[in-house]
């Protein structure tokens, strides 16, 4: 089993700040089509395959992986992303919160196996400190709310 977890300030000093709207608006945008948060080429297919009133299902293919996800929708709050297919099975969970002092933050988290791979063998251990090193998902994080404010800098919220 991997478990991750990162949490990342959304307005850190110098940054120009988001609303919780904003931030939600990425999370929710980067869900839907994360070919435009990810760099170029890694994710080249991803496409909303169905939809209703509680969640919705993509598909998309990323580092050269098919999965599918269905994902939830806690507006202004959570995304989570169910793995129904792919090379992981799980749940992926990125929060909107704030914390003590009323700051708004980000937080990953995410409880995962690799279908088909020993549970907490040499694979899962391997993704786990990926996940956890400093291109892992806390770099994730702060890609979102960077694209984020670029987006909504060019006019695209």
């Amino acid at each position: 089993m991997i478990y991750s977890t990162a949490t990342v300030p959304v307005n850190p000093e110098g940054e120009t700040p988001l609303t919780r709207a904003e931030a939600w608006q990425g999370l929710e945008r980067k869900a839907r089509d994360a070919r435009l948060f990810l760099p170029a080429g890694l994710c080249t297919r991803c496409d909303v395959v169905e939809e209703s009133p509680t969640h919705f299902v993509r598909e998309a293919t990323i580092a050269g992986l098919d999965l599918r996800e269905i994902i939830t929708l806690e507006p202004q709050s959570k995304v989570t992303f169910f793995q129904a297919a792919g090379p992981r099975e799980g749940a992926i969970v990125n929060e909107l919160f704030e914390d003590e002092a009323g700051q708004l933050q980000l937080r990953f988290y995410c409880y995962l196996g690799l279908r088909g791979k020993q549970p907490n063998g040499p694979e899962e251990r391997a993704e786990q400190a990926q996940f956890d090193g400093e291109t892992g998902y806390k770099a994730a994080l702060l890609s979102t709310l960077k694209r984020t404010r670029e987006l909504l800098a060019e006019g695209k919220p």
